[in-house]
């Protein structure tokens, strides 16, 4: 693991065609490091999640993605993910979809090294039939018909988290929604943080370390990584660029000149924040650096 610039982390490991788990769920969506993949001009992308939001609306306006494995896709809140629609309607992106219980559990079969988890899910309904070679398999106990839900690994995650060690060690705090799961999953992970703090402090709160240093391929201070969604204990939601997202990128004119600002237009996030005021962000109001949630 190598403390890096997050161009750097990008750079070294995505790459073109790879399957990418998006982490965060309403809280800790890793938006800095969405906004380097689409500037950096990564193609052909397989994007995961089960509850995907504006991010990966954004990477699909960006160019970046051929395929979706989701469980839901939109802005969270407010209504749909207009670019995704606009895509699948033209025929340029691949929807797999499943239920975001069967989509944890393949991430969670990734993750233990099985190939499949058996479940009742998936045994009614019209989804079945829209998920190709979705098997059976007959329960050696009970003689129960279930579903094999097949694992998901990853080539590489996003994560954003409050805090993580020199080491690598990074921890998160508040909602997490699958996170742990696809990122323990995937073959590399990327983790942005909002500090690097010294490790005895991460060594007496053992329970909110999400991942060990040891699969950690890259990690990057990046203050701000997760705006517009918040951080529990640094920042709030910026609820007001979700609504003006949701006006803008109904024209893809409009979400063109959206990307050409906020993320092409910028060198870093750095840059990127200080487009916003302070106010709207509530930057750090209350946190000191170092604290214990």
């Amino acid at each position: 693991m190598a403390v890096t610039t997050l161009s750097q982390a990008v750079r070294d490991h995505v790459s073109e065609g790879d399957t990418v788990f998006i982490g965060g769920f309403g809280h800790c969506v890793p938006f800095a490091a969405g906004h380097e993949i689409i500037r950096q001009g990564k193609r052909n992308l397989t994007l995961t999640r089960t509850g995907a939001d504006i991010l990966i609306d954004q990477l699909i306006a960006g160019g970046c993605v051929s395929r979706l494995i989701v469980g839901y896709i939109g802005n969270p809140g407010i209504g749909l993910a207009h670019a995704f629609r606009r895509a699948l309607e033209a025929g340029s992106l691949m929807l797999e979809e499943w239920t975001n219980f069967t989509l944890t559990l393949r991430l969670h079969a990734g993750r233990i090294g099985a190939p499949f988890l058996p479940a009742r899910a998936l045994r009614a309904g019209d989804m079945p039939r829209h998920i190709a070679n979705l098997a059976t398999v007959t329960c050696p106990y009970t003689g129960a018909v279930l579903t094999a839900v097949p694992a998901l690994c990853p080539d590489v995650a996003l994560v954003h988290a409050q805090r993580a060690d020199e080491d690598g060690n990074v921890q998160l705090w508040g909602i997490d929604g699958d996170t742990r799961e696809g990122a323990l999953a995937s073959r590399k992970i990327i983790a942005t943080v909002e500090e690097i703090v010294p490790a005895d402090l991460v060594r007496r709160s053992p329970e909110l370390t999400i991942l060990p240093a040891h699969r950690v391929s890259a990690l990057s201070v990046v203050p701000g990584g997760a705006h517009p969604s918040y951080v529990h204990g640094y920042y709030t939601r910026d609820d007001a660029r979700f609504a003006e997202y949701d006006r803008l990128s109904r024209r893809q004119d409009e979400l063109d000149a959206f990307l050409a600002a906020h993320v092409h237009g910028v060198a870093d996030r750095e840059a990127y924040l200080g487009q916003f005021p302070l106010t709207d962000l509530n930057w750090l109001a209350h946190h000191r650096p170092g604290q214990r949630p």
